[in-house]
C-alpha cells in the first residue's frame, strides 16, 4: 500500500460497515463534506452530478461525507442523506458515514481522513475546514492535489479534472 494516500485509509459507508478507499485506486476522485439543509447544497450537488454524468466513464468519481459540524444543516441518518440526493438530484456519488471534519476539546478528534485531508492541503489562513462543501481532488494514484472552499463551483474545476483524468494510473 502507498504512503501518504487516502489508500491508507477505511470509512464507514452509509450502512456502517468498513470500506478501505483502495477501492479508488487508478480513479481519480472529489472528497467533499456535505450537508441537505446549507445553501450551498443545489449548486453543489447539481454541479457535482453534471461532472460524475460526464466523466465517471473515464475514471471520475465523488465520495460524499455527511457533516452535521456546521450550522446542524445535515440532521438526517446516512439512508435518509442517500435517499435526499437520489431523488432531488438523480445523483448516487458514494455516500460515507457522517464524520466531524474538525475536531475539538468538547466534540472529540476529527475522522483521521479528514485530518489526513487537511494536513496534505491546508486552508486560506488556516487549515480547518470552514464549511459544509469543501471539496478535495484526488489523482489516480491517491495523492490529494487541490482544496476547494465551500463556495467554489465543482464546475470551476473541470480542466483540472480533465488534466488527472488523462494521467496514467
Amino acid at each position: 500500500m502507498a504512503t501518504g494516500t487516502i489508500y491508507d485509509f477505511q470509512v464507514k459507508d452509509a450502512a456502517g460497515d468498513l470500506v478501505s478507499l483502495d477501492k479508488y485506486s487508478g480513479l481519480v476522485v472529489i472528497i467533499v463534506n456535505v450537508a441537505s439543509y446549507c445553501g450551498l447544497t443545489n449548486s453543489n450537488y447539481d454541479q457535482l452530478k453534471t461532472l460524475n454524468d460526464k466523466y465517471y466513464s473515464r475514471g471520475l468519481r465523488v465520495a460524499a461525507f455527511p457533516c452535521n459540524q456546521f450550522g446542524f444543516q445535515e440532521p438526517f441518518c446516512e439512508a435518509d442523506v442517500s435517499n435526499f440526493v437520489k431523488e432531488k438530484f438523480a445523483f448516487e456519488p458514494d455516500i460515507y458515514g457522517k464524520v466531524l471534519v474538525n475536531g475539538g476539546p468538547l466534540i472529540g478528534g476529527a475522522d483521521p481522513l479528514w485530518e489526513f485531508l487537511k494536513k496534505e492541503q491546508g486552508g486560506t489562513l488556516f487549515d480547518a475546514i470552514k464549511w459544509n462543501f469543501t471539496k478535495f481532488l484526488v489523482n489516480r494514484k491517491g495523492k490529494v492535489v487541490a482544496r476547494y472552499g465551500p463556495s467554489t463551483d465543482p464546475k470551476s474545476f473541470e480542466n483540472e479534472i480533465e488534466r488527472l483524468l488523462a494521467e496514467k494510473p
